[in-house]
């Protein structure tokens, strides 16, 4: 990924934060049969010195696991906030026109070595981790064990498991940092007045690019 030294964030607290709150990721592969792209919610974990490990699952009639070696080098993408820029939020539009449209976004490229495992019990931790990960926000979180155990134990059946163990993190944070304070508080305002939710997100993020690290 191109990264612009003024987009560049490296601070891993950052880009932690990133990958838990938009765990939808893109995990890319090179294979023998070509590059293969899936969408795959993941978990990130913390921990063991490094830069952490993604845990996910695929289902088994996708042929990704047969394909891609374990020990394979994959990448996985975490694209966060995004909004289209108009040149016409800039005051500088006003003062000499040299501007142009942009698209602000932020993503996390995560590299690594995949793993895979079809053991019951690991599928059946992660699966429960997973599930109560996104099920603890609801008043009645529905968990895996609310399921008959013989519909779960066919589940897990259908589905192989991987880990990725992350080599290296590349964060891009491209929320207006070129662009002079007056620029800024313009696409602030323009955002802001859009009432749309993506739009307060951004302009979240072009007040204080730099805050918590949640894009």
């Amino acid at each position: 990924m191109y990264v612009p030294s003024h987009f560049d964030e490296n601070c891993p607290q950052v880009l932690h934060a990133h990958m838990e709150r938009y765990p939808l990721a893109t995990v890319i592969a090179a294979t023998a049969k070509g590059i293969q792209v899936n969408h795959i919610p993941v978990i990130f974990e913390r921990g063991g010195g490094g830069l952490g490990t993604l845990k996910g699952h695929i289902a088994r009639a996708n042929s990704l696991w047969r394909d891609l070696k374990g020990g394979a080098e994959v990448v996985v993408v975490f694209q966060g906030a995004s909004h289209y820029i108009s040149p016409n939020w800039y005051p500088a539009k006003r003062e000499h026109g040299k501007v142009v449209p942009t698209w602000n976004y932020t993503a996390v490229h995560a590299r690594g070595r995949i793993g895979w495992t079809e053991d019951a019990t690991w599928l059946r931790e992660f699966l429960e981790a997973l599930t109560n990960s996104h099920e603890r926000q609801y008043e009645t979180p529905w968990r895996v064990s609310d399921a008959p155990e013989d519909y779960i134990q066919q589940m897990l059946a259908a589905i192989v498991g991987f880990e990725i163990t992350i080599g290296s993190l590349t964060g891009n944070w491209k929320v207006s940092q070129n662009r002079s304070e007056a620029d800024r508080g313009g696409v602030v305002s323009a955002l802001n007045a859009s009432g749309d939710a993506r739009a307060r997100a951004m302009a979240a993020l072009v007040a204080e690019p730099a805050t918590d690290g949640i894009g």
